[in-house]
């Protein structure tokens, strides 16, 4: 029975003698085997005879093939480290020698049931996996542990076998794929997904449970939306760099300002009409692209950003409006003052304790440039931003060899617009 992993074996004596581990693990192979029965008998401790079939365990690396043996097993475990079993975690502590067996970016649903079969033979139990007698690992085994693989023609994409479940770095351009393969989804130790040049109209939400995701390419697909689910999925706290260039996203939702781990953002060519209002909230951002869209204006929230590069060439942007749009109402209504004094206090909401319609309503709430917010009872102004003022490096917006782009700001009330006049005028 065997297990291919990355292992690292921790010798508690470390410690005590004031020395530390390298703390990086090798790919190897994990074999339990039956140890082979010696050919003089001779009585063991307890009485057992020396001839008795019992489990050890093999742990072989690329540069090692022939194998470090941990003979006895039956009794020799003090504990099993399972808590992070799910993302192919685990560690396994062994009596003698005193080490932790450190295993990591293994197949989980391998790695438990290679688990069970050491729990079983630390009980002197029979494994009912066949144990065979160890054979030194042949160089081919390794090649499992494949960390990139790129795929650019459907005629090299794998139809009947899966992908290496240690990938780090897939591409598969040019496949003609019209979704996502279900079996990428699986690659937990997966960081960079290239599906630039498909034919891809829609993204499971599951791509959100690749927790180690840092890029993710979407080039040239049939995109028409990037769902909520994602935007709230773990990749809010992995995503790095995210491309939906040439594509046909018209708007993203507002949710997507929560994946504020992104640093590069291209949406180049597609049919985006406005970008999220809260896009102030990206402030990792650094390299944003939206050329060649639609976009009218720019959000308020946008002078937030700090950028080294942007690219807002070939949008549609109006010149600003000389009168601003008026949605005051006084006295404010009850759902319009509830709702500021649920967002000005931080107060948690969801769809648990008010209904689904109000918590859109909040999530959809504008931002004053006083920091309150306001829900469908503000003031709406237009100005014009120079865009170097956000960004260290511009691509001019137009063949003018323009620089400035017009922004949207609310007003809460009449006292915020009138105090910022000089500013819209």
């Amino acid at each position: 029975m065997k297990l291919h992993c990355e292992v690292e074996v921790v010798s508690r004596h470390l410690p005590a003698l004031g020395l530390r581990n390298r703390g990086k693990g090798v790919r190897a192979v994990l074999s339990l085997c039956q140890q082979a029965p010696r050919t003089q008998p001779r009585p063991r401790a307890g009485g057992e005879r020396g001839g008795r079939h019992h489990a050890c365990l093999f742990i072989s690396t690329l540069k090692d093939k022939l194998g470090t043996r941990y003979e006895q097993l039956k009794e020799n475990i003090e504990q099993f480290f399972t808590k992070f079993v799910d993302e192919g975690k685990a560690t396994v502590r062994l009596k003698e020698p005193p080490v932790d067996i450190c295993l990591s970016k293994a197949n989980s649903s391998s790695l438990k049931g290679f688990l069970s079969a050491v729990r079983l033979a630390h009980r002197g139990c029979d494994v009912e996996a066949p144990l065979l007698t160890f054979t030194p690992v042949k160089t081919s085994e390794f090649e499992k542990f494949k960390t990139k693989m790129v795929i650019t023609s459907k005629k090299d994409y794998p139809l009947s076998k899966n992908f290496p479940y240690s990938l780090e770095h897939l591409q598969t351009s040019y496949c003609g794929l019209a979704r996502v393969d279900i079996r990428m989804l699986s690659l937990k130790n997966l960081r960079k997904l290239d599906l630039s040049h498909n034919h891809i109209k829609k993204l499971p939400a599951t791509i959100g449970d690749l927790i180690h995701l840092q890029e993710l390419n979407l080039n040239d697909n049939h995109l028409e939306s990037f769902s909520v689910a994602l935007c709230q999925s773990t990749l809010q706290n992995s995503l790095r760099s995210l491309d939906l260039s040439k594509n046909k996203i018209k708007a993203l939702p507002v949710q997507f300002c929560q994946l504020q781990e992104l640093t590069d953002l291209k949406l180049d060519d597609n049919e985006l009409i406005r970008l999220p209002f809260k896009m102030g909230q990206l402030t990792n951002l650094r390299f944003l692209s939206a050329a060649r869209n639609k976009l009218p204006f720019l959000p308020s929230e946008f002078k937030n950003l700090s950028l080294e590069y942007l690219d807002l060439f070939g949008n549609i942007f109006e010149q600003p409006e000389v009168l601003p749009v008026i949605k005051l109402q006084m006295p404010l209504t009850l759902l319009e003052s509830s709702a500021r004094t649920v967002l000005y206090n931080r107060i948690p909401y969801g769809s648990h304790i008010i209904p689904f319609h109000l918590c859109q309503d909040l999530d959809t709430a504008k931002t004053c440039v006083c920091g309150r917010f306001c829900l469908s009872c503000f003031i709406q102004g237009t100005t014009t931003m120079n865009l170097h003022s956000v960004a260290h490096t511009v691509v001019l917006v137009d063949n003018m060899g323009g620089t400035e782009a017009p922004v949207v700001s609310y007003f809460c009330s009449l006292t915020c617009y009138v105090n910022s006049c000089d500013m819209l005028m």
